[in-house]
């Protein structure tokens, strides 16, 4: 009998120490990926493509089963809109993480009316608050079709964390499902048995290609990702000035408000003369009026008036507009 892994799903075996979900012995139940990532915070990259989660999701979901699809309100990623044609025939329930992340000040309904879509119901959540997991339970109960959940999302969407916090509110279990800041953690699907009329799947995050994650070291993403509630920053800009955040990104903005979202381990600095921007690539868009600018792992620059914008950032990395979040 194949046996997978109890913190990402991989396959065990003991044959080869380069691959995933090697053990030395095969009667242990976590891989030694698993084991580093949990005792060491060391983390060994995997070789995988979106096609490969995506078939994973394909074989695996059942046609009326109810999905959880996961979403970071952090990282509004337009892979969204692309991941839920897979899932046309399926009922959805949207779960929106990391609530503690973005100021308490804002309307919770605003938040949930901002994604649009073929939802059965809609819930926000913050796993690190342990913050509506009750009601997020009473939907899971009330849209379920079958015994079977499935958990979906975006890497680093916060599914995992998400089922830890689950399986330790309202189960018995001793396990937990492996968790860090890098993407494709998960790499099979893991079962969590609740009870006897509910078990729920996790299954891979699908990367999020363009995502500045990607392509940061280990200590700047322990920066950029946010540990606690943002402060949002404003500045008035007269005439054109030019922004660093950190040595991540830079940006040249001409008269206008903006306002910036990103964690605020982060440094602004703010300069009148321009800047050597020679090793990224700039993207220019010309906004309207309360928009957003996102930088997807990074945040998002409200603009409160029409004008032009030019970001910088390294190749890898996508930059698009949507209307203002907030």
């Amino acid at each position: 009998m194949n046996k997978t892994c109890i913190g990402c799903g991989a396959l065990l075996q003991d044959k080869d120490p380069n691959q995933v979900g090697y053990v030395s012995d095969l009667e242990k139940e976590l891989c030694e990926r698993c084991f580093k990532i949990r005792h060491y915070n060391h983390y060994q990259t995997v070789e995988k493509n979106n096609q490969d989660y995506l078939s994973i999701l394909e074989n695996t979901i059942t046609t009326n089963d109810l999905i959880l699809f996961v979403v970071d309100l952090w990282n509004m990623s337009p892979m969204i809109e692309e991941m839920m044609t897979y899932f046309k025939k399926n009922p959805v329930l949207l779960v929106m993480t990391k609530r503690d992340i973005l100021p308490k000040s804002i309307y919770e309904e605003r938040l949930l009316d901002y994604m649009e879509g073929q939802f059965v119901d809609k819930i926000m959540i913050s796993s690190k608050k342990n913050y509506h997991f009750d009601l997020l339970m009473e939907k899971i109960k009330k849209y379920q079709t079958s015994k079977y959940v499935y958990v979906v999302g975006l890497t680093n969407a916060g599914k995992s964390t998400m089922l830890n916090q689950i399986i330790k509110n309202y189960t018995n279990l001793e396990t937990t499902i492996t968790t860090s800041m890098q993407p494709s953690t998960t790499l099979g699907t893991i079962e969590i048995p609740l009870d006897e009329t509910l078990t729920l799947i996790d299954t891979p995050g699908i990367l999020d290609e363009g995502n500045l994650l990607n392509v940061v070291d280990p200590k700047v993403m322990k920066k950029v990702i946010p540990k606690k509630e943002i402060k949002p920053i404003s500045y008035q800009v007269k005439g054109t000035q030019y922004f660093w955040i950190d040595d991540i990104c830079s940006f040249t903005v001409t008269d206008n408000n903006i306002v910036i979202f990103i964690s605020n381990t982060l440094q602004i600095k703010r300069f009148y003369k321009e800047t050597d921007t020679s090793n990224f690539i700039p993207h220019t868009f010309t906004v309207k009026e309360k928009q957003d600018i996102v930088i997807p792992g990074l945040g998002f620059i409200k603009v409160m008036s029409s004008g032009k914008i030019t970001i910088y950032v390294k190749e890898q990395v996508d930059v698009f507009i949507r209307k203002s979040f907030i």
